[in-house]
């Protein structure tokens, strides 16, 4: 892509390997563009993205994501991005995102990057929530929970603890309600989640 780019009129581009690498030419070079691959699930990337805007605040920063997910993307203009490319982008619209990144133009419109941000504030509230719900669990409500991560079966948990069948599905709906959800697979999910049992 750098070498691309640098055939282009007026442009000129440098690869860079590793994140610190690229903080390093962004540091030395202060470019007006810089692209930033943020692979899946993109934890790293994204805190490229940031790196980059604590580095250089004056460099527009353009992520490449062969994600298209909502909420990635969210995360990458929370970062300070202020657009999205797919990798598979062609030459001709890097170029166009470049150009225009350079002349102050941001890629998303801002009504996008407010539903962006909505989507995000609304997942960061659903994680509290989730979280919080985990947190009131009762030690036999996680003990049960861990046994069901762990494959034993409905019987099996209820001889473990020493209950009836039916006390245990009792316990069961408990947990159920406790955490907000329908399924014993949902409860799990949420319960491995926020770390109150482990996957067997």
């Amino acid at each position: 892509m750098a070498q691309a780019i640098g055939r282009e009129d007026g442009l000129s581009a440098r690869a860079a390997g590793p994140e610190d690498d690229l903080i390093a030419i962004v540091a030395e070079m202060r470019p007006a563009l810089a692209f930033v691959e943020v692979p899946a699930p993109g934890q790293r990337g994204i805190d490229a993205v940031r790196r980059v805007r604590v580095a250089q605040p004056g460099t527009t920063v353009v992520a490449l994501s062969p994600q298209q997910d909502e909420l990635l993307m969210a995360r990458i203009v929370e970062a300070g991005a202020t657009g999205m490319l797919s990798p598979a982008a062609s030459l001709d619209e890097v170029v166009v995102a470049l150009r225009r990144s350079s002349m102050g133009e941001r890629l998303m419109e801002p009504a996008e990057s407010n539903r962006l941000m909505r989507i995000l504030r609304r997942q960061r509230h659903q994680e509290a929530t989730e979280r919080q719900r985990a947190g009131r669990l009762t030690r036999r409500q996680t003990q049960i929970l861990q046994l069901m991560a762990d494959g034993l079966s409905g019987k099996e948990i209820a001889r473990r603890i020493g209950v009836s069948y039916s006390t245990l599905r009792t316990h069961i709906q408990n947990i159920l309600t406790r955490l907000g959800v329908h399924t014993k697979v949902e409860a799990l999910a949420v319960a491995i989640r926020h770390g109150k049992v482990s996957a067997g």
